[in-house]
């Protein structure tokens, strides 16, 4: 092991190999063209369209049941869509006209529970997809990523040997040892503890961009989505509800749906007068609706400031209810005063009195306004 190889292992929790060895893919894009599919006539997945763009990741988040699987499978050629078009570079590999099975794809694939060969050795699970290449090329490449991820040591040993997370990097070596030009991952970090599961991002988000190969993970994890994912496709009923990056979903989301997925929401319904919806914390701006139609006004619960009424310039009253300490935040029920309305607040901890969290003073609840929505009603 070369002194650069030490000095990685030394900064890396995880132990993952050296950088820079896992080499380099030929990334495509990856298209879905208006994809729908029925199963014994009920709709997983209506209406799809959506670009992966060449060397990118792109994040489908949605809850379970909204056609991340599905439309993953599609894109494997593990399953067929029942209209539409899947394409690679512009080029139908998934439609009427052309279906490649899933070894004529160029296409790794990483699965939720690995699906590694308990009867191969972890060398040989990383070499299986590697048959097109003479034996030696063949066992440098298998070594190649398995010292990129850290388990070059372990190579005799078989799955049952490893950890979960230790399995997952295998199956992350074995699908990129080929250099797919897309790779698919499937709930890949799903079964790890939160404390590796953060690591083990990162260490795959490295990858990625080495290689370069073009990446679609399924996550339900909003949070694993906004760190992981240069695009967003957000799946709900199997309808595209809204892609772009992590900061658009997250500042401009179109639904009450979009908004709700990525944090928790005070919502209030009520009517547009003059352009703004009413509510107990105060009028939100909506465009093209009404006077007096209904709408719904949505306050994130990070994003309403606590105050002290002595200090405060504008903003509602309100005492604080309840609290639920949680280390680095106080999470907050609070009355509003003159009202039978009450709201959740995060606040960071220690940000208010002991007189405040105790409900014997008033506090002041300003919303900010990248945290503020409106929505049609419905």
């Amino acid at each position: 092991m070369n002194s650069n190889a030490k000095t990685f292992r030394a900064t890396n929790p995880v132990g993952w190999g050296t950088p820079n060895t896992a080499g380099v893919s030929i990334p495509h894009e990856l298209t879905f063209d208006r994809v729908s599919h029925d199963i014994d006539g009920t709709n997983i997945l209506d209406d799809v369209s959506l670009t992966a763009r060449s060397g990118t990741v792109t994040c489908l988040l949605g809850p379970s049941g909204s056609g991340k699987t599905t439309l993953l499978r599609i894109a494997a050629g593990m399953a067929r869509q029942t209209a539409g078009s899947v394409l690679l570079d512009r080029r139908e590999i998934g439609g009427d006209t052309q279906f490649l099975p899933p070894e004529k794809r160029g296409i790794g694939l990483v699965f939720q529970d690995y699906a590694l060969f308990p009867h191969l050795t972890i060398f040989e699970n990383v070499s299986f997809g590697l048959n097109h290449l003479p034996r030696g090329g063949r066992r440098d490449q298998a070594l190649k990523m398995l010292n990129r991820v850290g388990l070059d040591d372990r190579r005799e040993d078989y799955p049952h040997n490893l950890s979960g997370g230790e399995q997952q990097r295998v199956a992350l070596a074995r699908a990129m040892a080929p250099r797919p030009g897309v790779l698919l991952m499937d709930e890949p970090f799903s079964g790890l503890d939160s404390r590796l599961r953060d690591m083990m991002r990162e260490e795959t988000l490295g990858i990625l961009h080495e290689t370069r190969a073009t990446s679609v993970i399924v996550t339900h994890d909003s949070e694993e989505a906004l760190r992981m994912g240069d695009q967003i496709a957000l799946l709900h009923n199997g309808r595209l509800e809204q892609a772009g990056s992590g900061r658009e979903l997250y500042y401009q989301p179109k639904t009450l749906f979009a908004a709700s997925f990525f944090s928790e929401l005070n919502i209030f319904e009520g009517r547009v007068h003059a352009g703004k919806v009413d509510s107990p914390l105060g009028p939100v701006p909506i465009n093209g609706q009404s006077d007096g139609a209904p709408a719904i006004a949505a306050f994130r619960v990070g994003a309403i400031t606590v105050s002290d009424v002595a200090t405060s310039k504008s903003g509602c009253l309100g005492r604080v209810l309840s609290t639920h300490f949680t280390g680095d935040h106080e999470h907050l029920r609070v009355g509003l005063s003159g009202s039978s309305s009450q709201i959740r607040v995060r606040v960071p901890a220690s940000s208010l009195t002991a007189a405040q969290l105790a409900g014997s003073d008033e506090v002041t609840l300003t919303p900010q306004i990248q945290g503020s929505f409106a929505f049609p009603a419905g």
